[in-house]
C-alpha cells in the first residue's frame, strides 16, 4: 500500500511517500536528488516495514516559504507525522547522511539505527581535491556564474553519478535520466533560507550509540571515501562496506545491492561487524 502525504514543519509542507506497514524506516536523500532517488528500496522494504521517503525543502514535490529552518526537526515531524514518533531506521546519503547524523546526536530516542551512504556530516574538514577533480570543479563555478543551469546539472552528474575521475556519461540510461530530471527541479528552486542546524557532529562521533552501517563506492571523490572510513571506524557501533565499481549515488546505479544491503542490516540489527575496504 502506498499513501503520498504534505507534512507540515514551520512554512514547509513536506512531500512524503510511505510503503507498506511495521517498523520505520525512513530514507533520507541527497542534494542532487529528491525521494525518487529511493524508489526501488520503498518498494522492496515497504514488503516487511514502513519505508517512508520525503522532499527536503527546495527538491521534489516539497513546497516552502522562505524561513531559516532546521532540517532535523522537518525530519522529526516526518516521523511524528507518519513514522508514529517510534524509533527510527534512518537511511541517507550524502546530505541526507549528515541529517541523519545530526538527527542521532540530538536526538538519539529518535533513532533506531543508521544507513549511511558516502554521508556529509557536520564539522569536517573542508576537501583538498587532486589536481584532475579540481579542473572539474573550475568548470562547475564557471557554469554557476554563468547561470548555465543546464551546464551545471551535466557537470554535477560527471561529478556525482559518474564519478569525478571516471569518463562522462559511464552511467547511462534511467540512472541518469533521472538524476537529472532530480537534480533540473534543485537547481531551479527558490531559496528556501538558512538551514539552522550547527553542530559539530565530525568531532562528536563516539557519542552516536545507534548500530550504523556505513557505505560507499570506490569511485567516489577521494575524500568522501576517507570521510566514510573514518565515520565507520570512530562511531562506537559503525561498521563499513565498499562497494567497488560505483560512485556517490549507489541507490541509482546498484538499486538491488543497495536494497539487500539495507534489508540485511534491518534484519541483523547492526550489520556487519567488521570494516570492508
Amino acid at each position: 500500500m502506498i499513501s503520498n502525504h504534505q507534512i507540515a514543519s514551520g512554512q514547509a509542507r513536506l512531500a512524503a511517500t510511505v510503503v507498506g506497514h511495521g517498523d520505520p524506516v525512513v530514507f533520507l536523500h541527497a542534494a542532487v536528488c529528491d525521494s525518487r532517488m529511493w524508489r526501488a528500496q520503498l518498494d522492496a522494504l515497504g514488503a516487511s516495514n514502513k519505508a517512508i521517503a520525503y522532499d527536503r525543502r527546495g527538491f521534489g514535490e516539497t513546497r516552502a516559504e522562505k524561513e531559516d529552518f532546521s532540517a532535523v526537526a522537518d525530519l522529526l515531524a516526518v516521523i511524528d507525522a507518519v513514522g508514529n514518533g517510534a524509533p527510527t531506521i534512518l537511511v541517507g546519503c550524502s546530505q541526507g547522511g549528515r541529517v541523519a547524523l545530526d538527527t542521532a546526536l540530538l536526538h538519539p530516542s529518535y533513532v533506531r539505527a543508521l544507513v549511511l551512504i558516502a554521508p556529509a556530516v557536520s564539522g569536517a574538514p573542508e576537501p583538498i581535491y587532486p589536481s584532475e577533480i579540481e579542473g572539474l570543479m573550475a568548470k562547475l563555478k564557471d557554469a554557476e556564474r554563468a547561470g548555465d543551469l543546464d551546464r551545471v546539472n551535466a557537470i554535477k552528474a560527471h561529478l556525482w553519478l559518474d564519478g569525478p575521475l571516471q569518463p562522462e556519461e559511464r552511467v547511462t540510461g534511467e540512472a541518469r535520466r533521472l538524476f537529472l530530471d532530480m537534480n533540473a527541479i534543485a537547481l531551479r528552486s527558490p531559496s528556501a533560507g538558512s538551514n539552522l542546524d550547527v553542530v559539530p557532529t565530525f568531532h562528536r562521533l563516539r557519542e552516536i550509540s545507534a548500530p550504523s552501517l556505513v557505505i560507499w563506492g570506490d569511485l567516489d571523490f577521494p575524500h568522501i571515501q576517507e570521510r566514510s572510513r573514518h565515520i565507520a571506524t570512530t562511531m562506537l557501533k559503525g561498521a563499513g562496506h565498499m562497494l567497488t565499481g560505483t560512485a556517490h549515488l549507489p541507490s541509482l546505479e546498484r538499486p538491488t545491492e543497495i536494497t539487500g544491503l539495507v534489508a540485511e542490516f534491518i534484519d541483523c540489527g547492526s550489520g556487519p561487524s567488521n570494516v570492508a575496504g
